[in-house]
């Protein structure tokens, strides 16, 4: 059988197009979901270009298991879930049963789907440093991972110092838990700890000059497209060493994906759906995101 997709196409407008594919065939460690909604992370539509052509785009989405694991494991046929795997833009994906997570009751399915590459990113960074009365610096705070990583920072007791590019871009971030909120770096006027960067290039470099000894950047994203140049012997650090950490562990991600949904259940964390539409307005939703009048996650919607 075939379904609709969102399939890579260097000629169409983001790379993306919606096209027609045979439905995946799930491994026996995998569950098949009917999706009904996905997320558009920046850097997946930034790069889209660069993978085969034809290929399914994506890797969130959320909706309900259609045909459970064959090996036994995992959620059951009939279950809401969340999941994140790649081929997720897609009308059907096959994904491991130890990326998914069940969606309580009380949490919209199209807000589960914004959760996975941005939750899970900024939950694990933040994870990798003690911030329980720490300063923790998010850049690019206005972004899918920094909104997160803002009210998880809050939620873990660390002072949070919220970076954008741009004035508007503060717009509400205060009231997700930023305490400080700022363009740029230059009005930071003591060490932080832990710095979770999405920007790269001389932000980047400005941002290692702020971080105290033992602190560590945790380098996410590279949204400026920028080379980071490091001034000579600017890397010398007297005392307990700094750090430059990359970031990509996205392994068995259900565990962690669950305790997002289980905030966002309980009230702690908002899903942050900045924009929604119809898998047909996918050229208006990477547009958007590339021209950074987003705030927050894009969420399509797929109907049958």
């Amino acid at each position: 059988m075939e379904m609709r997709a969102l399939i890579v196409d260097p000629d169409a407008p983001g790379s993306l197009r919606l096209g027609m594919v045979a439905e995946p065939d799930p491994a026996p460690d995998q569950l098949l979901l009917d999706v009904r909604h996905i997320s558009l992370n920046r850097g997946e539509v930034a790069f889209a270009g660069l993978r085969p052509a034809g290929t399914v785009h994506g890797y969130d989405a959320s909706g309900v298991v259609l045909r459970a694991a064959a090996d036994g494991s995992g959620p059951a046929a009939g279950t809401k879930v969340a999941a994140f795997g790649a081929g997720a833009w897609a009308q059907r994906m096959a994904v491991d049963t130890f990326s998914v997570a069940e969606v309580p009751a009380g949490v919209d399915l199209a807000d589960a789907a914004a959760l996975p590459m941005a939750g899970i990113s900024a939950l694990r960074t933040l994870r990798s440093r003690d911030i329980l009365g720490r300063r923790v610096l998010i850049t690019g705070a206005a972004g899918g991972v920094g909104r997160y990583a803002i009210q998880l920072a809050a939620l873990g007791g660390a002072h949070v110092i919220a970076s954008v590019g741009s004035a508007p871009r503060k717009a509400g971030l205060a009231e997700l838990g930023a305490h400080q909120v700022m363009v740029g770096l230059e009005d930071i006027d003591r060490p932080v700890d832990l710095i979770l960067d999405t920007v790269g290039g001389s932000q980047l470099t400005a941002a290692w000059q702020l971080l105290a000894p033992g602190g560590d950047v945790q380098s996410i994203g590279w949204a400026s497209d920028e080379p980071a140049v490091f001034a000579a012997h600017s890397l010398f650090s007297l005392g307990p060493s700094k750090t430059i950490s990359t970031f990509g562990d996205v392994r068995a991600v259900g565990p962690d994906l669950a305790t997002l949904l289980e905030f966002v259940a309980a009230g702690r964390l908002s899903p942050e759906v900045g924009w929604r539409g119809s898998l047909e307005q996918i050229a208006v939703a990477t547009k958007a995101l590339l021209d950074r009048s987003i705030a927050g996650k894009a969420v399509l919607d797929i109907a049958d």
